[in-house]
């Protein structure tokens, strides 16, 4: 296993994570941590737990046991409005926007769930993204696939979190919205914004973060920096089945 320790005090701490959907367990025992402004990857093979661990911490399903502390405060009971509200907003798999509100009610949407009502927000969106700013009043139902992903993202962007998840955020995407996305995010990373991002797109993935974990059927099989990761025979076994990242 490589080394997971890193100085500091972490945003995100997540121990002993314990998740089931009905008797049957799906995360045993994870434990990971996030620092402020750091890009930290999950990877693992489709159905090894990733998005359901997004989903425990983040409050969106019931953990069956662990802590999980953010910002030095014991989240783990905390309801998923009170965690956006304490700044750790997820954006889910598979661009989910209010299609029958115009592109900028979504943003502001965003805004309100972080508390925050004032447009003037909206502002480093728009500059971010300038195709939203074009399509402020347009109804999100005629967006893209891409531009609707980029919505959401943006929505996640508007609550002003301190961590900010995003799950899968390249499904069904071309290459380069995929890229652009994350490229945002490693640019909110060195404005102090943490991003923990779930992806199957490995390469990429590790291209853009500083540190990564690996999952094993629910379970933490290896961590370490991205580069630690890509050359690691571990992932090439588990991950890959033995192919060699490029």
């Amino acid at each position: 296993m490589l080394a997971a320790n890193r100085p500091g005090t972490p945003l995100l701490e997540v121990d002993n994570l314990h998740v089931a959907y009905g008797k049957a367990e799906v995360v045993h025992g994870v434990s990971f941590t996030v620092q402020r402004g750091e890009f930290v990857v999950l990877l693992g093979r489709n159905g090894a737990g990733k998005s359901t661990i997004l989903h425990a911490i983040s409050g969106l399903i019931p953990k069956r046991a662990g802590t999980v502390t953010f910002a030095g405060v014991n989240v783990t009971r905390a309801s998923a409005r009170d965690i956006v509200r304490a700044g750790m907003v997820q954006v889910l798999e598979g661009h989910r926007v209010f299609t029958s509100l115009s592109v900028e009610d979504n943003l502001l949407i965003g805004a309100y769930s972080g508390a925050i009502t004032d447009r003037a927000v909206l502002e480093p969106i728009y500059e971010t993204f300038p195709e939203l700013a074009e399509r402020r009043h347009q109804q999100a139902s005629r967006l893209s696939g891409g531009q609707q992903q980029i919505l959401a993202v943006g929505q996640g962007m508007a609550a002003k979190p301190a961590l900010l998840i995003l799950d899968e955020p390249s499904g069904g995407l071309a290459p380069l919205v995929v890229d652009r996305i994350l490229d945002v995010a490693s640019a909110l990373c060195r404005t102090g914004i943490a991003v923990l991002l779930v992806e199957q797109l490995v390469e990429k993935a590790l291209r853009h973060a500083s540190f990564g974990y690996l999952l094993e059927t629910g379970r933490i099989g290896g961590a370490g920096s991205a580069a630690e990761l890509q050359d690691s025979a571990l992932l090439r076994r588990v991950y890959l089945g033995g192919v060699e990242v490029d």
